[in-house]
């Protein structure tokens, strides 16, 4: 089961002019000299990137080490490059060790640059802030459904919730549907209930076509505003939140899944009895 406390999202390429706030990365200084006989910055991340990897494959754990070590080095040194980030990024991901995490999501989202790359970059660290400081609260949120029902999750204490975030026109989502469906279908009668949150800017118009089709049967809300994708801090589709029957937060999981495999069913009914 990949459902995890808590998960980031997957690394973004390319590269990036930014200044940076803060200790914890080198703002960038006026050039010298020295600064442009540097190596290419190319030339010096194959080098150091062939051997993160190698590192990671002995061992994980000083492997990412390693990454961190490479990732602050390099954005210490090229200021400019994107990759530095995104092995921090990556660091943030991989490591078992929270409050590491937790430092470095804050010093990516206290980066100011008006590169389109590194407002990705900033937005994704601050929406995975959002789902930390999520975890292991309580939820009170009202949701419009497909067919105009008021949805008041509040009122869903006392069961366990799969919320899933997802839009027609999403790939992975589509994909997903139909194990989601199933899913559904074999815990409906006990105590679990699912609603999947549409971000689809048309709302119903594109929303009630695509559940015909798909023959759904759960719950379908919409969130066109998405002012509830803003409070769960959702950056990528489909996302999807495990809520306990207090109405925490108790895992994320980002990216589609096949909801019918044997270890996720067994995922359910253990937590269901």
């Amino acid at each position: 089961m990949k459902l995890l406390p808590y998960l980031l999202f997957g690394l973004v390429f390319g590269s990036f002019l930014f200044v940076a706030q803060g200790p914890a990365f080198a703002k960038k200084e006026k050039k010298t000299d020295a600064a442009e006989a540097k190596p290419p910055f190319q030339e010096v991340f194959k080098k150091l990137d062939a051997e993160v990897r190698l590192a990671l494959k002995k061992d994980r754990a000083e492997g990412v080490k390693e990454l961190e070590r490479v990732g602050r080095m390099l954005s210490k040194d090229y200021p400019e490059e994107f990759m530095p980030y995104a092995m921090l990024s990556a660091v943030a991901r991989m490591t078992s060790d929270q409050e590491k995490s937790l430092k470095i999501l804050n010093q990516l989202a206290a980066l100011d640059s008006q590169d389109p790359k590194i407002a990705r970059i900033v937005g994704q660290a601050k929406g995975q802030l959002k789902k930390m400081e999520a975890l292991g609260k309580p939820l009170d949120m009202k949701f419009t459904a497909v067919d105009g029902r008021e949805v008041d999750l509040s009122k869903m204490k006392g069961k366990v919730v799969l919320i899933d975030f997802w839009a027609t026109w999403c790939g992975p989502c589509k994909i997903e549907m139909p194990s989601l469906e199933s899913l559904y279908q074999k815990f409906k009668n006990k105590n679990f209930t699912m609603l999947a949150i549409s971000n689809d800017m048309f709302g119903e118009t594109v929303v009630k076509p695509f559940v015909k089709a798909h023959k759904l049967s759960f719950p379908i809300l919409l969130d066109q505003r998405l002012k509830a994708s803003n409070q769960f801090g959702v950056v990528s589709l489909p996302s999807t939140f495990m809520i306990d029957p207090k109405g925490k937060i108790i895992g994320a999981l980002y990216g589609a899944e096949d909801w019918t495999t044997p270890s996720n069913i067994l995922y359910f009914e253990n937590l269901l009895n």
